[in-house]
């Protein structure tokens, strides 16, 4: 993508691990930052996960008491949502690659997005301490008035913690608009940018659009709480149906502030590992934009059963189902990227193809929701929970690992091991549909959602899904012990060990404080494979593995 650079066999400068714990603003010690400490918190959410399919794997409450059952729940869609799949797309992906695609040095902001990220960990461990005063126990949606009358003080920290990591989520998606849009190299107009360039400002916009409405339901709600106002408690005469408006005019487009940028990178990692251009960059990039538009008036679909008139049901329902369209157009792309490629199936292309699949099965059944007939059957059931999981889980999260597998030789100029990866890639892809695919019929054979006792007669599939969650939680062991050891003593990674061709593939591994010696001058397309242009531009960037200055993270 730029003029061929001389191949870096310098010494390469390793970031000493302190600076990870510091208030760095370099964007890539912020992206690792939001990386490693959301990770953290999905080993921690999945922990609670596992002691939620622990109490279904029995019809009786005999494992925990129900209270503390409803907390485990909140706590765990909480944290996955707030603390894992949002910071480690927009800000660990996003801090890291982005300034690296568009030729930057560094975000527009750089001190605005290191607080962004140390808004964080102080939060993070502040809904943690809510254990000690007993959690918010009203799920993660938290109406009213049930989220009036659970703990009043787990209740309140919840709020604070949404509003701060909101916050946190305001002040990165305003960085990541100017830094896309004003800071560019020259020579690289907005139809030459990278997708996830692209993905990330269409998330980035969304964010600043919808994020602000949560935060004010958040004090309205904190008002009722502490203070004793009615804005959204019927009992003194408050709409709670304004309340559900509000939460998901942000909580619907949330969905697609979580998967946006995972479409991001897997429309990065498909081309490369296919050795094709992608199929239909114009179209990919603009269903973003659309994607991205679309997911703000549909919020009404989650509230298909709270008294929506049926003229406005018709809207939403209408509304929803267009959204297929740029999503397919996304869909029919990468497999068109893929058909007849050279397809290297490492452990990200393996992720990649997995997310895509995941993704689609998501999909349908959201359509399927979308629909008002259907959706009121399977309101509140284990069929929103598995159309939910399909699209979090197997699209954002196998996005997340196929990114995280993609891009571990750039951060860290170390290899990870492709055996053990494809260990992981199993363990994930077996353990996750024996786990949620069950759902679907559990859902329509109508059991709700958010109890921890049911009735026998489904018994024998909530024991399959709970398998199914242990397979999944075990294979998170051979990636953690993998990226470690690797990290460490993994062999050493050259500039650019995929042949990509966007910006981040021309600087060492892992990339200097400023990213580039100069301002590099676009030479080719950033998926322009197969061209005489890109064999000359993948040669000029294939140079071995540098020393490290550093042998070590010290």
């Amino acid at each position: 993508m730029t003029e061929a650079q001389a191949p870096h066999l310098e010494e390469v400068e390793v970031t000493p691990w302190r600076e990870y714990f510091s208030f760095s603003t370099d964007h890539k010690v912020i992206g690792i930052q939001y990386l490693v400490t959301s990770f953290v918190f999905y080993l921690i959410g999945g922990l609670l996960a596992e002691l939620v399919r622990t109490e279904l794997a029995t019809p009786a409450s005999d494992f925990v008491q129900r209270e503390t059952y409803n907390e485990l729940f909140t706590m765990h869609a909480t944290i996955m949502i707030f603390l894992w799949i949002i910071p480690t797309l927009t800000g660990g992906f996003g801090n890291f690659l982005v300034p690296l695609m568009i030729g930057a040095r560094d975000m527009a902001f750089p001190k605005l997005n290191a607080i962004a990220f140390w808004i964080i960990p102080p939060t993070s461990i502040l809904l943690l301490c809510s254990f000690f005063v007993g959690p918010a126990a009203a799920g993660w949606t938290s109406y009213p008035p049930l989220s009036l009358m659970t703990n009043k003080a787990g209740e309140a920290i919840w709020i604070l913690g949404v509003i701060l990591l909101g916050t946190s989520s305001i002040m990165a998606g305003l960085n990541f608009l100017v830094t896309i849009l004003k800071m560019r190299i020259p020579s690289m107009t907005l139809n030459d940018m990278p997708l996830f360039c692209w993905a990330m400002l269409a998330t980035s916009a969304l964010q600043l659009v919808a994020t602000p409405v949560l935060s004010g339901a958040m004090v309205l709600l904190g008002f009722d709480l502490l203070v004793g106002t009615n804005f959204f408690n019927p009992a003194g005469g408050g709409d709670p149906i304004v309340y559900q408006h509000m939460f998901w005019f942000y909580s619907h487009p949330a969905v697609y502030i979580m998967i946006l940028p995972a479409f991001g990178l897997i429309s990065e990692i498909l081309p490369v590992h296919a050795r094709k251009p992608i199929f239909g960059y114009q179209a990919i990039a603009y269903s973003s934009i659309a994607i991205s538009f679309l997911g703000l008036i549909v919020w009404a679909h989650h509230m298909f059963t709270s008294g929506t008139p049926d003229w406005l049901r018709m809207f939403f329902m209408i509304a929803t189902m267009v959204i297929a369209v740029p999503t397919g157009i996304k869909v029919f792309s990468w497999v068109a990227t893929v058909w007849g490629g050279k397809l290297n199936l490492c452990s990200a292309m393996l992720f990649g193809m997995a997310f895509v699949s995941m993704f689609v099965v998501g999909g349908l059944s959201g359509v399927m929701v979308a629909s008002v007939p259907f959706d009121i059957h399977v309101h509140d059931t284990y069929f929103v929970v598995a159309h939910l999981h399909y699209v979090l889980f197997g699209g954002s999260v196998f996005g997340i690992y196929a990114g995280l597998y993609h891009w571990f030789p750039k951060m860290t100029g170390r290899m990870l091991n492709e055996f053990w990866g494809k260990v992981h890639f199993a363990m994930t892809f077996v353990g996750f549909n024996i786990c949620f695919l069950p759902m679907h019929v559990l859902g329509l054979q109508g059991m709700n959602r958010r109890i921890a006792e049911y009735d026998p007669k489904f018994a024998a599939l909530n024991v399959v899904c709970t398998i199914g969650s242990y397979i999944l939680a075990t294979s998170t062991i051979p990636f953690v012990v993998n990226a470690v050891w690797s990290w460490l003593a993994g062999p050493r990674a050259n500039s650019n060990p995929w042949k990509g061709l966007t910006l981040e593939w021309t600087v060492p591994s892992p990339p200097p404080v400023e990213n580039f010696e100069e301002d590099p001058v676009l030479a080719i397309g950033p998926y322009d494979y197969g061209t005489p242009k890109a064999l000359d531009f993948v040669a000029a960037t294939l140079a071995p593995a540098p020393a490290l200055a550093a042998d070590s993270l010290e």
